[in-house]
Formats: structure tokens, sequence, C-alpha cells
């Protein structure tokens, strides 16, 4: 089981970036996928998460009209497209896999996000 997240870097405030979580080893399509992030000395903040059919999706309120969250069944992937980025949005941004228990069961390795200028 694997769940590897992707596309983090540097980014000026008000760039976007697109994240990628791909999986293998389980059966994807059945899981609902969270993307979480962590800033330097605080907490771990869920961001978004997208439902196993994908017709359901959440975002925090502090990314609400700038993220967007998707999944490509067919890649074993889901994407996270971050619009409009800020400082504050800085950290690593972890993905997980939930089977419909409300408990995450698989997390990905993080990838980090800095916005600067």
């Amino acid at each position: 089981v694997q769940l590897q997240a992707s596309g983090g870097g540097l980014v000026q405030p008000g760039g976007s970036l697109r994240l990628s979580c791909a999986a293998s080893g389980f059966s994807f399509a059945n899981y609902a996928i969270g993307w979480f992030r962590q800033a330097p000395g605080k907490g771990r903040e869920g961001v978004s998460c997208i439902s196993s059919s994908g017709g359901r999706r959440f975002y925090s309120n502090s990314v609400k009209g700038r993220f967007t969250v998707s999944r490509d069944d067919a890649k074993d992937t889901v994407y996270l497209q971050m619009n409009s980025l800020k400082p504050e949005d800085t950290g690593v941004y972890y993905c997980a896999a939930d089977p419909g228990t409300s408990r995450y069961e698989y997390w990905g390795q993080g990838t980090q996000v800095t916005v600067s200028s």
C-alpha cells in the first residue's frame, strides 16, 4: 500500500500549484481521499477531501474558493489545485485514504509547499 504525494515547491504569493496523490496497492476507487497540511510549529489541519465517488467535496474555510480537489480513478490519483496561494498556506501537505469509516487508514509521506516572495 502506498500513497505518494508530489507537486510541492516554492511559489510566490498569488501563484498556483497542483498537488498529486498517487495510490497503489489498494482499491483506490472505494476510498475517500483527504488532504491535510502541517505548518511549522502547528498541528495538522484538514484542508480538503473528496468522496470515493467524487460527488462530494469538502474544503476548510481557509482554502474555500481557492483550492479545488478532483480525482481520476483511471490513474488512481487525486489532485489538489491550489490557486491564489498565501504565505499562510505554507506547510507539508499530506494525502490520506479513508475506506468510508471516517478514519484515514493510509497516509502519504508529504510534500512541502512554501509560499514566499
